[in-house]
């Protein structure tokens, strides 16, 4: 796994750098130092006002098999169409 950096972050150019950049911040967030020690900083209302935000997100942007399958790195979960 290639190391993120922080370097190549800027945001507010173009979409595409925009967009590069978010990949790259999302990856310095998932890093387990940094996750631990943020965690232990936020208030409760942040952490939910945080975890609102992002699953608001998620959901907007992810069918249901896509937030299994990739966000949770779920393979088992199908969800099946009843009509």
């Amino acid at each position: 796994m290639i190391k993120p950096d922080p370097s190549k972050i800027c945001f507010g150019l173009t979409e595409e750098l925009d967009r590069q950049s978010l990949e790259t911040f999302l990856n310095l967030c998932g890093q387990e130092d940094f996750s631990k020690l943020f965690a232990t900083r936020l208030s409760s209302e942040e952490i939910l006002s945080l975890v609102d935000h992002v699953m608001n997100l998620l959901r907007k942007h992810l069918s249901e098999n896509e937030y299994h399958r990739i966000f949770l790195g779920d393979t088992h979960h199908h969800h099946e169409h009843k009509e």
